[in-house]
């Protein structure tokens, strides 16, 4: 049974793919609903390769936010500079006991420098600041005791804060979360405003080629018949249209600038590895999108005409 069902399904797309040069012949080769079929399901191929690839990326975005956020924390020491060295001392030694932490160190002068200089230029009189020095930690894979970590720096190290990025790390992967849902509503607008647009150009064709299809009428043609013609045509454009999107778009994608420390987000929008397969569904996609509309206008059409 489904061995009958595939040849049959087979054999139908094989039909499709063939044609019928007379019943083509209701169907304008070239005009206005051509030209349109194919510049629409060009664009929308087009945004569709920059949607699929902001949805892509912001996937990979939240990933990595989340990875690297969850496995590092920041403590944060003030002290007067004669107890400071005591202090980053004492809060080592207590981290290097805290269980869920892998390893600890504290950032020397120069590299806290180095963090405040984008935000303050290179000329600020650091020296002069009471700047605090910070701990960077890394975390074992099944985490720590944040709460407990805490109360023990408090009673210990006075003027320890711990930051463990939670309040950074949520807000940061919602919104990266919520732009890839976006690049998915907008993968489905634009496979609706294709099937849009290619419903109206086959409505424009058939209502052109009245005549034609009445004299087909006549001498016998159903209407099955004369709209599997029209189906084909306008598959074809809307595959060849997307196919040329979807190049254009892949090139655009792969000028822009790798992804980079200091351009983040915006430089990393593109594909990566295997992702790069993902824009060769939709030359597909867009052709079956055209093939429902037009089958679906072409039959509606074609019992409303007299």
């Amino acid at each position: 049974m489904a061995a009958r069902s595939a040849a049959a399904a087979a054999g139908r797309l094989l039909a499709l793919l063939a044609g019928d040069r007379e019943a083509e012949r209701a169907v304008p080769p070239t005009g206005f609903t051509a030209r349109l079929t194919v510049f629409t399901a060009a664009a929308m191929a087009f945004l569709a390769v920059f949607a699929l690839a902001l949805s892509l990326a912001t996937g990979r975005l939240a990933d990595r936010w989340g990875a690297e956020l969850a496995r590092t924390a920041t403590l944060r020491l003030s002290a007067p500079e004669a107890q400071m060295a005591q202090s980053v001392e004492r809060a080592l030694r207590i981290l290097s006991q805290t269980p869920g932490v892998a390893s600890s160190r504290a950032l020397t002068p120069e590299e806290g420098r180095a963090l405040l200089e984008p935000w303050f230029g290179p000329d600020l009189p650091l020296e002069s600041l009471p700047v605090p020095r910070l701990v960077e930690i890394t975390l074992a894979e099944d985490g720590f005791d944040a709460a407990g970590l805490r109360a023990r720096l408090g009673a210990e190290v006075p003027g320890a804060v711990l930051d463990d990025h939670t309040r950074w790390r949520a807000p940061l992967v919602a919104a990266a979360d919520r732009l890839r849902s976006l690049g998915l509503l907008a993968l489905g607008l634009i496979a609706a405003s294709t099937a849009a647009m290619i419903t109206l150009a086959a409505q424009a064709a058939l209502a052109a080629n009245a005549q034609v299809i009445r004299v087909l009428r006549l001498v016998g043609a159903q209407d099955i018949y004369i709209a599997r013609a029209f189906v084909r045509r306008f598959t074809l454009r809307a595959a060849w249209g997307a196919l040329g999107g979807t190049a254009a778009g892949m090139i655009a994608v792969a000028l822009m600038p790798a992804a980079d420390t200091a351009g983040g987000f915006l430089t990393g929008l593109g594909f990566v590895g295997w992702s790069w397969l993902a824009p060769l569904a939709i030359p597909p996609l867009a052709a079956l999108v055209g093939f429902a509309a037009t089958r679906a206008a072409a039959l509606a059409t074609l019992r409303a005409l007299p």
